[in-house]
C-alpha cells in the first residue's frame, strides 16, 4: 500500500501508520490480520489477540441469549465480535454482541453489508477478558458508544460478577443481580447472568 509504520507498540498492540490507512485499506489490513483489530476516532489502530476458551464461552453464551430474544421479535439483526461499525467519530469499532435496529439498517445495499457498515448499532455489549488490564480504558470505550448512537451499553466484568449499564443521558450504574432485564431499544431480552458467569467456573 505504499505506506511505513513509524509506530509499533507491541507492548499496548498498537500500530499508527504515516500516511493514515483509508477505510478501504484499513478493512484490507483487517482482513489479512489474525488480530482482532479495531481503530480509535484519533486513527490508532488496536490489535488484539483471539481470545481464550473461558471468554470464548463467555461471548457465546452472551450471543446465543441474545439471539433466543431475536428469534422472539425477528427484526434489525443480531451480531457477534467480526462484525465491525465505522462510527461518525472515525473510529472503527466491533462490540462482543451487538443488536441493530431495522431502521438503522435501511438504505444499507447488499454491497454496503458486506464491509465495515457506516452504522452504529443500537444496543452493544463488551465483555471483560483477561487482555483487557485497564476497566478504565473498557469504561471509555462505551462512553464512545454511547456518544456514537448507542441506546444501551453493557460492559459485562465476570471476575466481579458485575455490569455497567450505559445509557445516553443517564448516570452508569452498576447490576450484580442473577440477571438483568434490559431497557429500549432491546425491551423484553432479560440476560440471564448466572449462565454466563457458569462460563467461568472451572
Amino acid at each position: 500500500m505504499g505506506l511505513i509504520v513509524p509506530q509499533l507498540d507491541l507492548v499496548s498492540r498498537t500500530l499508527i501508520f504515516d500516511p493514515p490507512l483509508t477505510d478501504e485499506e484499513f478493512e484490507a489490513f483487517c482482513a489479512e490480520s489474525d488480530y482482532r483489530i479495531e481503530r480509535t476516532k484519533e486513527g490508532v489502530i488496536e490489535m488484539n489477540p483471539p481470545v481464550g476458551l473461558t471468554t470464548g464461552s463467555g461471548e457465546s453464551e452472551i450471543n446465543r441469549q441474545l439471539g433466543n430474544w431475536w428469534t422472539t421479535h425477528k427484526r434489525g439483526k443480531v451480531l457477534g465480535s467480526s462484525a465491525g461499525f465505522n462510527l461518525p467519530d472515525k473510529s472503527m469499532r466491533s462490540p462482543d454482541a451487538a443488536w441493530i435496529s431495522p431502521g438503522r439498517l435501511a438504505g444499507l445495499t447488499a454491497e454496503d453489508r458486506k464491509h465495515f457498515v457506516y452504522r452504529c448499532p443500537d444496543f452493544v455489549v463488551e465483555l471483560r477478558s483477561p487482555s483487557d488490564k485497564s476497566l478504565k480504558k473498557l469504561q471509555e470505550k462505551m462512553e464512545s458508544w454511547i456518544a456514537n448512537g448507542a441506546l444501551l451499553g453493557w460492559l459485562i466484568d465476570p471476575d466481579q460478577r458485575r455490569v455497567f449499564v450505559y445509557q445516553p443521558g443517564e448516570p452508569v450504574w452498576e447490576a450484580t443481580g442473577p440477571s438483568l432485564a434490559a431497557a429500549s431499544p432491546v425491551d423484553g431480552f432479560v440476560m440471564d447472568l448466572e449462565s454466563v458467569w457458569e462460563c467461568y467456573r472451572d
